[in-house]
């Protein structure tokens, strides 16, 4: 008996340094820790954790099923560490997603030449949209849906407050590969979903790639971020809803060859679900946004109908979008709703030093059928300085749609302009996501299908 218990003891100390502490030293346990187990050389982290924790970048590690990091804890993960979606044997997925709670933090700071990468644990070549879940990160910023919103994709857990400046951590130079599942209709865990996240948080240098839904979506909450990539996701690249109000700068959105049965969007922005006046209003301010379409420059190609807008603004939104390129979609805007366009009348909705480019006649700008709101008389008012541009070619920016893409600035007559902007904005001289210098370069994967982890 005595054995034995010293065998259960070696192993209760071995589990515990693995998972409990930041600097790998043995030491005594309050709270509820991760299960980890070894898997053909892997480490599988399943179940919940209280205590801090730590994913080293020598160590590669399967995510089983949904893992959630609680109130108190925070996540650390080292620069250049690999995270996978577990698929056991019989090729069934576990839907791995990490979901960081509302109260807990996620210290995920790679580097442009060591970035952190979630992926599919497929092999090379068999990689598909939805092979596991995502990154699911919430916090305590105000959202319009009162309190107990409950986020969506299965996971079953709170978010929002009233805590605008809340800090739930630091996501930098981060790739997250084939992710997106339903877990139900209508109710499906993006690629990066933040509920409730505080301009606290760092947001900086993050691509999502062939994700099974949305590749961002953000449900109320304050939290900035610049240089996004959304990378030929199956539905909507960038989605705002709930009350979100933050500012986003350097977005880079690039359509593939699969669409959803909702409607594949570049933008897709609500108040909330009925589109009402619950504050506060979904209102995010965007600057040098270039959302590349299925139609790339040729506005008669056929592609799946599925395919929708670059810009689908509804439900009493209050989008403000500056100096960006929306190009090749099959209809360039749709300002939908009585109360979008009230919002536009008022100034609370705006779109100004933007080009909608490349898409089929009579669809750059368009209203929902029965309205009467002269959207193409109000988005081309000498005051806000956009244009519509029928043929995407002239822009000189088509090499975005190659198999190892490239990025220029953009050749056009629209001038930027960053008044009315604060000083989170950088104010370059391009409208459009790149000037001079590809922020891509060095850390964002175009090709993750048939990259060896």
């Amino acid at each position: 008996m005595k054995k034995l218990f010293n065998l259960l003891l070696v192993a209760f100390l071995a589990v515990s340094f693995v998972a409990c502490d930041d600097d790998d030293s043995p030491g005594v346990t309050t709270g509820e820790q991760f299960t980890v187990e070894q898997s053909n050389g892997m480490t599988v982290i399943s179940g919940s954790t209280e205590e801090n924790f730590t994913l080293r970048a020598n160590t590669k590690y399967l995510l089983k099923g949904f893992v959630y990091v609680k109130e108190g804890a925070t996540l650390t993960i080292e620069p250049g560490t690999v995270i996978m979606g577990y698929i056991d044997a019989n090729g069934v997925n576990s839907k791995g997603t990490l979901v960081i709670e509302r109260g807990a933090k996620i210290m995920a700071e790679g580097t442009a030449s060591k970035p952190i990468v979630f992926t599919s644990a497929k092999p090379a070549g068999s990689r598909a949209a939805g092979d596991w879940g995502g990154l699911i990160i919430l916090g305590k910023a105000p959202v319009n849906l009162g309190s107990g919103a409950m986020i969506e994709g299965g996971v079953d857990r709170e978010y929002g407050g009233s805590e605008a400046t809340d800090n739930s951590g630091v996501l930098k130079y981060v790739r997250i590969e084939f992710p997106g599942i339903a877990f139900q209709p209508d109710n499906e865990i993006n690629g990066l979903t933040m509920g409730g996240v505080g301009s606290g948080t760092t947001i900086d240098y993050v691509q999502v790639s062939y994700c099974g839904d949305d590749s961002f979506e953000w449900f109320g909450g304050t939290v900035n971020a610049k240089h996004l990539i959304a990378f030929r996701n199956v539905d909507d690249m960038f989605d705002t809803d709930n009350g979100y109000s933050g500012k986003l700068q350097y977005l880079l959105g690039i359509s593939g060859s699969a669409s959803d049965v909702s409607g594949s969007n570049g933008f897709e922005s609500d108040n909330n679900s009925q589109g009402t006046t619950a504050t506060p209003i979904t209102a995010p301010t965007y600057s040098n946004v270039t959302l590349f379409g299925p139609l790339q420059t040729n506005p008669a190609a056929q592609v799946n109908s599925n395919f929708k807008r670059g810009l689908h603004l509804r439900r009493n939104n209050r989008t403000k979008l500056h100096n960006s390129i929306v190009m090749g979609w099959p209809v360039g805007l749709l300002l939908d709703g009585t109360a979008t366009e009230t919002n536009a009348t008022n100034g609370e909705f705006k779109i100004q030093n933007t080009v909608i480019a490349g898409s089929p006649t009579g669809k750059a700008l368009t209203v929902v059928d029965g309205s009467s709101f002269d959207v193409a008389g109000w988005f081309t008012a000498t005051s806000r300085g956009n244009a519509v541009v029928a043929d995407a070619t002239t822009l000189n920016i088509a090499g975005a749609y190659t198999a190892t893409p490239t990025f220029t600035k953009a050749v056009t007559t629209v001038q930027p302009s960053f008044t009315g902007l604060d000083s989170f904005f950088d104010q370059v001289d391009f409208v459009g996501a790149f000037g001079a210098t590809n922020w891509t370069s060095g850390w964002a994967n175009f090709d993750p299908q048939n990259t060896a982890y």
